[in-house]
């Protein structure tokens, strides 16, 4: 078993992207912002506080999906930022592979207000934390692989721990 591909996985706030960045510079793997696939119409409805529904996210997904087979095909590994919600989602991104791993970043309600409540520039607003949270299926390991961290600690010390949960299994 090899991990090539690692998804870092959350609910808005919860530090998929800085997390994701910092771990693709420690393996030396490409970074992808999962939100840089979103349909413009998807980031729109965001923007104005409407959630996206699974029609919306479908073509996003897919998005995600085909990145990774593209890299799989050009023997590529990556760390991905995505939300990643729900196990159908996961499933449709592993897409039977078991070259990938998820992390997925668990805060407190609270946490995530007050980070959300202090970021600035992005088009996730604090109205659809909730709507997020109630579409949450956590991960379940087995069946699925993935890594549970609680984002009470610092980028780095996340960043850590995800090297070092993966680092036996990585694909070198």
């Amino acid at each position: 078993m090899h991990i090539r591909y690692i998804v870092v996985m959350g609910v808005s706030g919860c530090g998929k992207s800085t997390i994701a960045e910092r771990v693709a510079q420690q393996l030396h793997w490409l970074f992808l912002e999962g939100d840089a696939l979103h349909p413009p119409a998807n980031v729109e409805k965001m923007r104005q506080g409407i959630p996206l529904d699974d029609a919306d996210r479908a073509p996003w997904l897919e998005a995600v999906a085909q990145t990774i087979r593209h890299w799989r095909s050009q023997g590529r590994c990556a760390v991905i930022a995505c939300s990643a919600l729900r196990r159908a989602y996961r499933d449709i991104i592993v897409e039977g592979h078991d070259d990938l791993c998820f992390v997925y970043l668990h805060g407190t309600h609270e946490l995530l207000v007050q980070r959300l409540q202090n970021r600035r520039s992005h088009f996730m607003p604090l109205d659809l934390l909730d709507s997020q949270l109630a579409l949450l299926e956590e991960p379940e390991a087995p069946p699925e692989r993935a890594i549970r961290l609680e984002i009470d600690k610092s980028p780095e010390v996340l960043a850590h721990e995800v090297f070092r949960s993966v680092s036996g299994y990585i694909a070198r």
